[in-house]
């Protein structure tokens, strides 16, 4: 009889997928997940293509609840992924996991479905309050990440960098850092004149007219 009372009582285990290139991360994110029973990483992805696989295969069997995927994936942005995953799971939760600053991510992440935005090097604790919190349906939000969010929400009606869309804005910020053309389009997976046609529309929508009045505007908007 108590074994029984306590099966009932004992939360569902959490099933999680783990998309991040770099093992040492992956295996940090194990170690912190493993703090909770209730959660279990059944699968782990290094690509943005095999992430998409791994889906797949875990919903058409077991079931997932929830996807830790970073941002910069080879061979797939994981922006991209974040798209493809709201096309074919909407209701599978997917919690970004990046490097890169809040305030210039967690707005974008958001907009694109992803139900919550984390800094790798979060405490531990804030790591497992974000994944319970996602696999529960709710949107995790560190008090940086809904400050820029509030503020977005507050500039609403587009300009500017804020205006490019998500592969615009990929191309945006790697033509700020002094990258090429072909560099660019080595990266993305882009014909060169595809993105010089990208180059073409982030000068327009940002009211700049060459490379160096681009990365001035970057200078100001640090933010965009």
């Amino acid at each position: 009889m108590l074994e029984h009372a306590a099966a009932q009582q004992a939360p569902p285990v959490l099933r999680v997928l783990i998309g991040d290139d770099h093992r040492i991360v992956r295996e940090g994110i194990k170690q912190i997940l493993a703090e909770a029973p209730q959660v279990q990483v059944v699968a782990e992805a290094a690509t943005g293509p095999e992430v998409l696989v791994q889906v797949a295969l875990l919903q058409a069997g077991a079931g997932l609840d929830l996807v830790l995927l970073d941002i910069a994936l080879p061979g797939m942005d994981g922006l991209d992924v974040l798209q493809q995953l709201q096309r074919d799971w909407p209701r599978l939760p997917v919690l970004m996991l990046s490097t890169y600053p809040e305030k210039q991510y967690a707005v974008r992440c958001i907009r694109l479905g992803a139900s919550g935005y984390l800094n790798k090097s979060a405490d531990p604790d804030d790591m497992l309050a974000a994944v319970h919190k996602v696999a529960a349906g709710g949107v995790y939000l560190t008090p940086g990440a809904a400050e820029a969010l509030a503020q977005a929400v507050g500039r609403e009606g587009k300009t500017g960098a804020q205006a490019l869309s998500h592969r615009e804005h990929q191309v945006y910020r790697l033509l700020t850092q002094g990258h090429s053309v072909s560099d660019i389009g080595a990266q993305l997976g882009l014909a060169a004149n595809t993105v010089s046609t990208y180059r073409a529309r982030i000068l327009e929508k940002t009211g700049t007219k060459n490379d160096v009045e681009l990365a001035l505007y970057a200078e100001r908007h640090p933010n965009a």
